[in-house]
């Protein structure tokens, strides 16, 4: 507990030291910027009060856990299936190129895109190789 108390007593503190430098560098009338300054601190001080530390902490905590278990979740299989999907969806992208070519009859486009859907096959069944040997 004393740990957060002390964290928190340095956010303040860093707070208010920001808030004086600037105080010290501003453009406006020091008296204009003081009454600003003091209403920005009295808002700060009102939102700190107001803020529910447990449920912050909490939150964080959830979070933390979420992230977690996703990490662990993360396995070979799991992103070897993404890639599968990932590989396949590519395959057909590159399907519908030639086949859009193909209808507008113009075979040197033809050529080439028949070119880039053995090559996006290629890369994708490298990687996919890649990933199952790993």
């Amino acid at each position: 507990m004393s740990n957060k108390k002390s964290g928190f007593g340095k956010f303040l503190a860093g707070a208010l030291v920001g808030a004086g430098i600037g105080v010290l560098f501003a453009p406006d009338k020091g008296s204009k910027t003081r009454k600003e300054l003091k209403k920005g601190l009295d808002e700060f001080i009102s939102k700190v009060k107001e803020t529910d530390l447990e449920e912050v902490k909490e939150k964080v905590e959830f979070k933390i856990a979420q992230i977690k278990e996703e990490l662990e979740s993360l396995d070979k299989e799991k992103v070897l299936s993404i890639a599968k999907k990932k590989a396949k969806e590519l395959e057909d992208m590159a399907s519908e190129l030639v086949d859009y070519v193909v209808a507008k009859g113009t075979p040197v486009l033809e050529k080439a895109a028949i070119s880039v859907k053995e090559k996006a096959i290629e890369v994708t069944k490298e990687v996919l190789k890649k990933l199952e040997e790993k």
